[in-house]
Order: C-alpha cells, then structure tokens, then sequence
C-alpha cells in the first residue's frame, strides 16, 4: 500500500509539473494581437465629378515613388531642347562650305550625327506627352534660352571662311553646348519624367566632352 500512495504521489507531481509547464509555454507565446498599425489612410482625389478613395500609407509612397507623369520642368525643358538643337543643326549645316579645318568637318558632322537623332526623340516624346514647339524660328533671339547664338552671331558665322569661320564657330558651339549642359543640370533637378531625365544624361555626357575637345582646337 505504500508503494502504492508513494506512486499516486509521483503521478500527482509529474502532472502538476506539466500544467505548470503548458502555463508557462502559453505565456511565452508572442502576442501577435497588439502589432502596430501600417499608419493612417490616405485620401486620394478622385476624377472630376468622381468620389474620393482612401490607400494605406505604404501604398500611396509607393505610388507616388512610381509616378514620372512628367510636370512643368519636363515640358519646358523639351521645348526648348528642341530649339537648341534645330540651331545646333543649322550651325553644323554651315561647315561644309565655309570651314577651312577639316578637323572642324569632322566635329561638325559628329555633333549633327548625335544631335539629330536627339532632336527627333525629344519630338517624339513631345507629340506623347503634349506641349508646342517654341514659337519662332533659329534665327531670333532666346534670352530665356541659355547658349543660343543671336541672330547677328549667326549672321556674323554664315559670312566668315576658312580660319576665321572655324574660329567664331567654334566659340559659338562652346558657348551653344554650354546652354545645353546648363539646362540639362537644371531639368535633371526639378524635373520628374524618366525619359527626360535618361535624355538630359546624355546632353551632359557627350556635350561636356565635346566643350573639351572644341577648346583644344582653339
């Protein structure tokens, strides 16, 4: 009989010791009941005449991270581009029969091989997106337009031959792709488009290598 309380008492232990236990594993457990909320519900405008929607927090960062609906900057940038580049055409368009450097042939027919396809993107982009060429034509003044020759400059260059056509034209062209360049800089900094910005790289890129290579010819 002893042996068999002694027993009884054993079992009562062990299984007093595995409630505890069980206890004390549920208390351990993590309280997945009181995570923290995503942050407060966005409302976002609807379409004219068109209810509003709410998103979380997260979901509206990511989408205004997605959004390169291009803004002011884009769109002014490429009017004017378009304008810069049709001048740098005409410019080029003269070396043929007034340079007197084949070396500056040469640089002339690299800058229109680059910049006419440039110019026919930027069209491209500008039918998609909307927007009007830049009233006018090359041959007026853009004070708003960094780097663009004056109507007198141009005059001034289709008058020159030989050495002194080389000289003015390409002290213009300097001049012409640093307006570029600067312009490029600006877009690339309060612009919003992805496009515009890929095409802005490539004026800094090439343009900037080209400055230095004009100023070793002078």
């Amino acid at each position: 009989m002893l042996i068999r309380r002694s027993s009884r008492a054993s079992l009562a232990t062990a299984s007093l010791c595995l409630v505890v236990l069980a206890l004390g594993g549920c208390d351990s457990e993590p309280d997945t009941t009181s995570s923290p909320a995503k942050g407060p519900a966005v409302i976002v405008p609807g379409e004219p005449g068109g209810a509003n929607r709410t998103m979380s927090a997260e979901d509206a960062e990511r989408q205004r991270a997605d959004d390169d609906s291009p803004n002011s900057a884009d769109k002014a940038y490429v009017r004017m581009m378009i304008e810069h580049h049709s001048q740098a055409l005409l410019m080029t368009g003269l070396v043929p029969d007034r340079a007197g450097s084949a070396q500056v042939g040469r640089l002339a027919e690299r800058i229109a091989a680059a910049q006419g396809p440039e110019l026919a993107a930027l069209r491209s982009w500008q039918k998609t997106h909307g927007g009007e060429e830049a009233a006018g034509g090359h041959d007026h003044d853009h004070a708003a337009m960094p780097g663009m020759a004056t109507r007198e400059q141009l005059d001034q260059l289709r008058a020159a031959r030989g050495e002194a056509f080389d000289e003015l034209f390409l002290k213009l062209m300097i001049t012409h792709h640093q307006g570029a360049v600067t312009m490029a800089t600006d877009v690339k900094a309060h612009g919003n488009n992805v496009q515009v910005e890929e095409m802005a790289d490539d004026v800094v890129a090439q343009q900037t290598s080209e400055i230095t290579r004009m100023r070793d010819m002078l």
